[in-house]
């Protein structure tokens, strides 16, 4: 989160492994004792929130839906004059 918060310097398939944590989570959220989810959730509301403010929606991808943080960018993108980017990453 920090590194998405202070300014994302990989390109979209990094950031797509880096999401793998988030992806694994939701996968095992409905699995774990209600009471986990209690304690747990404002701590887990509280990342996707900062998520949110650090990103904005991937251009002509909905958001609706699970998973839906695999459908946001950084809001701050770095990349290396000399760096080729994905294809799929958004410009500008």
């Amino acid at each position: 989160m920090d590194e998405v918060e202070e300014g994302y310097t990989w390109c979209a398939p990094e950031l797509d492994n880096d999401l793998s944590c988030r992806n694994a989570l939701a996968e095992v959220w409905p699995l774990l004792p209600s009471r986990v989810r209690v304690i747990r959730e404002p701590e887990l509301d509280g990342i996707d929130v900062r998520y949110r403010r650090a990103t904005i929606p991937w251009p002509d991808h909905s958001e609706q839906g699970a998973r839906w943080w695999t459908r946001r960018v950084p809001r701050r993108l770095y990349v290396e004059s000399a760096e080729q980017r994905d294809p799929d990453w958004p410009l500008g």
